[in-house]
């Protein structure tokens, strides 16, 4: 071996088939690596490996371009393929900052089964406030952006602005909307539930951190709106932290101070399971004691004791919904009226 070649692999240089080194010692081959390993242009390399069409490459040097950029393992950069069409192949996701739990996770779980297959990357960001979205957009290029509930108005106005492909959901608001997920209907269908039951003074388990407040307080506002309209006491609300210790508290807190509560509506099904835990350390038992339901159907809810009635948002259903929308908007096909959530109750033995 040559005393330069040595050096260069020494180095982690792409050393072509010539032996000499090329000087770039980050160890990731380039397109114009590529090129000198086949004897051609950068723009030929360019050319075959984009497939570009109508170009009058000899199916030989195709084929040494193919060979070389294999040789040396190379990658094209997401960032250039993006410069020149000036779109990258991501779906840019932006979240509501609250914790990714069940249900955001199944969320980008089924949205990127829509369209990785398609050749689309799913990249999620949650949105703390900052003003993010536009240093995204340049820095990024997405080729599409979902809204899951997250951005305010004047966000949702520029992305529509910007032009690029855009699909908006949202919680209970109203306007220009592809998808909508109401808080309200979900405490709206617990309530309803738990009356239908046959229990009139109901409790709330809330959670203890803020993050998750403006979802919480939808859902409570559900569960206070069936209350009233039968004629019903307010839901006696308490805060269930997610350990077992305090959880007892709380329920205890919540038999001393309204002895009346005969059935909890809780913010998720994971405090729901914290609610299970405190009754279970202070000899109670659901629904004898207190009958109580859930939100997110999580698959856990089914093998608790009792197994756990709570409701189905219809995430996975709504997610490859968002993920068609997507790929209707790459194409350009035009929007269609607002679509719901198809929410389920899920009855089981906890009511």
């Amino acid at each position: 071996m040559a005393k330069d070649e040595m050096a260069g692999r020494e180095r982690g240089d792409v050393v072509p088939a010539n032996g000499r080194a090329s000087g770039r010692a980050s160890g990731r081959a380039t397109a114009r690596d590529v090129a000198r390993r086949a004897g051609v242009s950068q723009s030929t390399v360019s050319y075959v490996l984009n497939d570009t069409p109508n170009q009058t490459i000899s199916d030989a040097t195709r084929q040494r371009v193919l060979a070389a950029a294999q040789e040396l393992d190379y990658t094209p950069s997401a960032a250039a393929r993006a410069l020149r069409r000036g779109t990258s192949q991501i779906v840019l996701t932006v979240l509501p900052n609250a914790p990714i739990g069940y249900t955001i996770a199944e969320f980008i779980d089924r949205l990127t089964d829509v369209l990785e297959p398609e050749g689309y990357t799913v990249l999620y960001r949650r949105h703390r406030g900052e003003p993010m979205l536009q240093r995204f957009l340049s820095e990024l290029a997405p080729a599409a952006i979902v809204n899951l509930a997250a951005l305010p108005a004047d966000d949702v106005e520029r992305v529509t602005a910007s032009g690029v492909p855009f699909v908006n959901s949202a919680l209970d608001e109203a306007g220009h909307l592809d998808t909508r997920l109401s808080e309200t209907e979900i405490g709206r269908l617990q309530a309803a539930h738990l009356l239908e039951r046959g229990h009139r003074t109901l409790g709330y388990a809330s959670p203890t951190y803020e993050r998750v407040d403006y979802f919480m307080q939808g859902r409570l506002a559900g569960v206070r709106q069936v209350c009233a309209a039968a004629g019903l006491a307010e839901p006696a609300v308490v805060g269930v932290p997610l350990d077992v210790t305090g959880a007892a508290a709380a329920m205890a807190r919540l038999r001393t101070e309204h002895p009346e509560v005969t059935a909890v509506c809780a913010y998720n099904d994971e405090i729901a399971f914290a609610v299970l835990a405190g009754m279970r350390v202070l000899g109670l038992r659901a629904p004898k004691d207190l009958a109580l339901i859930g939100v997110d159907d999580v698959p856990l809810g089914a093998f608790v004791d009792p197994p756990l009635t709570t409701i189905d948002l219809g995430i996975g259903s709504m997610s490859d919904l968002i993920g068609a929308l997507v790929l209707d908007r790459l194409a350009g096909r035009p929007a269609g009226p607002t679509i719901d959530a198809a929410m389920t109750l899920v009855r089981r033995d906890s009511v």
